[in-house]
């Protein structure tokens, strides 16, 4: 089976996850992935805020980044566990892969729903859909399948994980489905305005780091390729850089945009594509994996010069395969 496939059994699917998630007594933990993002904080938070309506034991184990902070409530944080209690069932959201979750640990009975075409549908239940514009999107559905009643505290962190996974509906999964989800979730009393403006806040730092960053961008391959890196002596600011790939992304002519930072574990290489290039195979290639348009990896043990190499191979590959070298 193509792994970028729908899920042909979608529905009946998350029939059975919401079924389970209504009779399970027990303590729910959900979790996300590293380094969450608006998805990934968006789909884990309204899902959490729909279990508790249902009066669930629900516990919410997250760290927002700092432009997301404001979505949810200090009481709403959960600690991070080593090990989960007796009885408890973990819901995996936007995790590509067991060793992405963060948190908690992944066992007991495990429900893993993303849309990423790399997830191996790993755990006792899975729903993994990559024709699915957001994870929060399929949270949109398993809600009204839980049957709660639809609340703005609910829809906002929802359509926050749809905003920012479509780019405000300016990427290519904007489909005419998730349009019509985006006006379902509006009619709750989400405040679009506000919270389009509330996302793209930073703070100071952020802009001055901005300079320090388009300082390295260089071009590769006649334009193709836009890359551009967080310079070492910026590190102590790198909460701020994980949207500056979006940045570079609209350079004129290219077709895959770069952008790579130094960790302790490693570079950490994100990545996107348009015109047939696929970010999903360079980053595979790279030990890392996620969308076709999207996509990242750590190259571990590499520094910033080693790192460059390997990705400038990745991309050659792949834009020979799209045929445009």
């Amino acid at each position: 089976m193509d792994g970028n496939a729908p899920e042909p059994q979608y529905w009946e699917k998350m029939r059975l996850v919401a079924e389970v998630l209504k009779a399970v007594e027990g303590p729910i933990y959900i979790a996300t992935h590293v380094d969450p993002d608006g998805d990934a904080i968006g789909s884990s938070l309204g899902l959490y805020r729909a279990l508790k309506a249902l009066g669930k034991d629900a516990r919410w184990v997250a760290e927002p980044p700092r432009f997301l902070r404001f979505l949810p409530k200090e009481e709403e944080y959960s600690d991070p566990v080593e090990k989960l209690p007796p009885g408890a069932t973990l819901v995996a959201l936007d995790s590509a892969e067991p060793s992405r979750v963060v948190g908690v640990p992944v066992e007991g009975f495990v429900i893993n729903i993303d849309h990423h075409g790399t997830n191996p549908r790993f755990g006792h239940l899975h729903v993994v859909d990559p024709s699915k514009a957001a994870t929060a999107q399929m949270v949109k559905d398993l809600i009204d399948l839980l049957g709660v009643e639809w609340t703005a505290e609910i829809a906002t962190p929802v359509l926050t994980g749809i905003l920012t996974d479509t780019g405000n509906f300016r990427f290519a999964n904007t489909t005419p489905e998730v349009l019509r989800v985006a006006a379902e979730l509006l009619g709750y009393g989400v405040k679009l305005a506000e919270l389009t403006d509330r996302l793209q806040f930073r703070p100071p730092s952020y802009f001055r780091l901005m300079g320090q960053v388009l300082s390295t961008v260089a071009f590769h391959f006649g334009g193709l390729l836009v890359t551009a890196h967080l310079p070492e002596e910026a590190r102590r600011e790198e909460e701020d850089s994980d949207d500056f790939v979006g940045l570079i992304r609209y350079v004129e002519g290219s077709v895959v945009s770069v952008f790579l930072r130094k960790r302790e574990e490693g570079v950490k290489v994100s990545i996107r594509s348009r015109g047939g290039v696929s970010a999903q195979n360079i980053a595979l290639k790279l030990g890392g994996g996620g969308h076709v348009p999207a996509a990242g990896a750590t190259l571990k043990g590499l520094d910033l010069d080693q790192a460059y190499e390997k990705v400038l191979e990745a991309v050659r590959e792949e834009l020979t395969r799209a045929g445009y070298l």
